[in-house]
């Protein structure tokens, strides 16, 4: 499915098996919603109540000209508000401090079955997405928590006991009342059925500008490069008019819903004046009865309003959870062996054997890929583009798993150590350094407490990045931007190499960790390089023959396949694949030292 048309789902107004689910992120906080429950009876009961006390204060004082009885009523009505009022605040208090905890509970679950899917499913799957999913989504449950179900609840109990109190005080002037439902139910169901259609296409256009949105501000020095700036804002005006256009057709149903209530209530009204006037009259009805039945039936619309408005609380609700639970029940894991095997004083040694490994079903990326490293050697893996070099880092990482074959690490298959086991023993310095929003110590050990700030400094120092990070204001607890985009190409570089060698791993990876600086930039990574290759076993993948050409092994790979394997001299002797790109690259300084 598509991400616009994902974003459209819509699902029914109510779906019990989601409900069902929902309702298992409810179950710890019973107590919450027992409570929730009888103070909504309690508040429920409390303004039909005031009507009641309006008759008997008609009927049985004003018209007797009782004052102190008089008196007496006032003070119980304005006992029943500050009653309401306490009651109220306790319920708002307690239905919100539950909404709350459910959607903590609810969010830290979605965020770790995310942290769990393996990295096939991000390949596939737009992040934007997955973020909306635990940010946007989440919060529209949040309302169904803390008001929706809660209010539906009070709406319920009011509309109970406003027919108690009418049909014990007159129950032939109740149906009149009520004779005018059948067009207000009529009317309920065109609403929701408009309304629902209209929602969806909000959903659809709000889709359309998010995508566009995240798409161009995430290009916008391609767009401002080739001075497009006009014309894609005549398309974002375009996609924000459809927008526009689709909330006010929304607007416009609820333009004619509200108007059309209030109509029907003021019938109503005018039905019970002629029909009760004329008792009262007749003196067979109390101008008490009268009075409180117009208050019961302005009462009484009301909350059909608002159920109205929970109709698209609940739509919003059901809408989100079918979203949710679609990203909770993906199972695209790279699953855990159910009894591990633990991996004890690593020495390095790694074996690929006869591997075969596809992205894509029947779509192989490597092809019958077999070589040893042996603790402490130093290997590097060259080729074109598209050779199978960064998939060999992903499989021997775990973050795919292999179609045929066996990869071993210290003679014990990968498949069979717990994955979180596997990758304690392994650094990668990738050729896109990525820090997050934090300091750079927080960079160098992510927050991890069992490395010390002394570690850190000492990582540092041995790469080469102490020099830079100590003429920072703050030096180690300098602030870094998103992305680290207050630091240069090479500082961010050389922090993720200080944050390789601060977890001391056993087996190094560097996939083109010097493609992206300048020369002398280089010369520093260099050197932090082979202090970090020092002792560990490694595997180098670059672009730039020379700064592999002291490599204990190089292995050139070639659609998938391994060519050819040796040594720097061996594979120049050979003439081969290898000799062809040392050429070529030989070639280009040459001509680069010319110009």
């Amino acid at each position: 499915m598509s991400k616009e048309k994902d974003d459209e789902i819509l699902g029914k107004a109510y779906d019990s098996q989601l409900m069902k689910r929902l309702l298992g992120f409810v179950k710890p906080y019973k107590k919450y919603v027992v409570l929730a429950i009888v103070l909504n009876i309690v508040v429920a009961a409390l303004g039909p109540l005031r009507p009641y006390l309006t008759k008997i204060a008609i009927d049985d004082y004003i018209v007797k000209s009782d004052f102190d009885g008089l008196i007496l009523v006032a003070a119980l009505l304005f006992g029943s508000l500050i009653f309401q009022a306490v009651i109220q605040y306790f319920l708002t208090f307690y239905t919100q401090l539950m909404g709350q905890k459910i959607i903590f509970d609810l969010r830290v679950k979605l965020f770790s079955h995310v942290e769990r899917l393996a990295l096939k499913f991000f390949d596939k799957t737009p992040i934007g997405r997955v973020v909306t999913r635990v940010t946007n989504d989440i919060e529209s449950l949040n309302e169904l928590f803390s008001s929706g179900i809660v209010m539906v609840f009070s709406d319920i109990f009011i509309i109970i006991w406003i027919l108690i109190f009418m049909f014990f005080m007159s129950w032939d002037l109740s149906l009149v009342s009520l004779s005018v439902l059948p067009i207000l139910i009529y009317g309920t169901f065109l609403f929701r059925r408009k309304v629902r259609e209209s929602y969806r296409d909000v959903r659809k256009h709000l889709a359309r500008l998010n995508s566009y949105m995240q798409e161009h501000v995430s290009g916008m020095n391609i767009v401002q490069i080739f001075t497009r700036e006009e014309d894609e804002l005549k398309k974002f005006h375009s996609i924000n008019g459809d927008h526009k256009k689709a909330n006010i057709d929304s607007i416009f149903y609820y333009a004619v819903f509200y108007p059309a209530v209030e109509l029907v209530s003021s019938v109503a009204i005018g039905l019970i004046i002629w029909y009760g006037g004329g008792e009262v009259i007749q003196g067979t009805m109390t101008i008490g009865i009268l009075f409180a039945f117009i208050q019961y039936t302005e009462m009484f619309f009301r909350p059909i309003r608002d159920l109205s408005e929970k109709y698209n609380i609940m739509q919003t609700a059901m809408a989100s959870s079918e979203r949710i639970f679609k990203l909770m029940d993906d199972e695209t894991f790279v699953h855990n062996p159910e009894n591990p095997k633990e991996l004890r004083d690593v020495k390095g040694k790694i074996e690929f054997k006869n591997v075969w490994f596809a992205y894509n079903p029947d779509e192989y990326v490597l092809r019958d890929v077999s070589f040893t490293i042996n603790p402490g050697e130093s290997i590097a893996i060259v080729g074109a583009t598209g050779a199978g070099k960064t998939s060999m880092i992903n499989i021997l990482t775990r973050f795919y798993d292999i179609q045929k074959g066996n990869i071993l690490i210290d003679d014990v298959d990968i498949k069979e150590i717990d994955k979180r086991d596997l990758r304690k023993y392994i650094s990668i310095v990738l050729q896109d350094v990525f820090l997050f929003s934090g300091t750079v110590k927080s960079n160098i050990n992510l927050d991890n407490p069992e490395i010390s700030l002394e570690r850190i400094i000492e990582a540092a120092k041995t790469v080469g990045a102490h020099k830079f990070i100590d003429k920072l204001p703050n030096k180690y607890d300098e602030k870094v931007m998103e992305k680290g985009s207050t630091l240069s190409v090479g500082q961010r570089q050389l922090i993720s190499f200080a944050r390789a060698l601060a977890y001391d791993p056993q087996i190094l990876i560097l996939d083109e960790a010097t493609s992206s600086v300048d020369t002398e930039t280089e010369i520093i990574i260099q050197e932090a390089i082979q202090k970090l290759l020092k002792g560990r076993t490694s595997i180098v993948i670059a672009h730039r023959l020379s700064t592999i050409q002291n490599a204990d092994k190089i292995i050139v790979m070639h659609k998938g396949e391994i060519r050819e394997m040796g040594s720097h001299q061996e594979l120049l002797s050979k003439k081969g694949i290898y000799y062809k790109l040392y050429q070529l690259q030989y070639k280009d300084q040459e001509v680069t030292k010319t110009a």
